[in-house]
């Protein structure tokens, strides 16, 4: 991460996405998406301003709030897993290909 004033803060999405070009069916593994795009957002805002930061109170206080937004990104999968069976094989995909790569 950057030093204080290396670079400003930004956000990674553009959300909520337009809701009516969703497909009915898939309403709400899309809000649970956003949610977790929205739980990233916010990890990232708070980390960024913990080490932009010079006093040792906002930092422990901003990092804290970001561990929060963890859980809560974990909360968001945890649901999308049970809703999305595609996303569950994909993620195990994606786990194996990580494995295979750091051998």
């Amino acid at each position: 991460m950057g030093k204080r004033g290396e670079r400003g803060i930004s956000m990674m999405s553009q959300i909520p996405t337009d809701m009516k070009k969703v497909e009915k069916t898939d309403i709400n593994n899309e809000i649970l998406r956003v949610g977790m795009i929205a739980e990233l957002d916010a990890i990232n805002l708070y980390e960024q301003l913990a080490a932009m930061t010079d006093s040792e109170n906002i930092r422990k206080v901003l990092l804290d709030i970001a561990k929060e937004e963890k859980t809560h990104a974990g909360e968001f999968q945890a649901l999308l897993l049970k809703t999305d069976k595609e996303q569950v094989v994909e993620l195990e995909k994606g786990k194996k290909e990580v494995e295979k790569t750091m051998k």
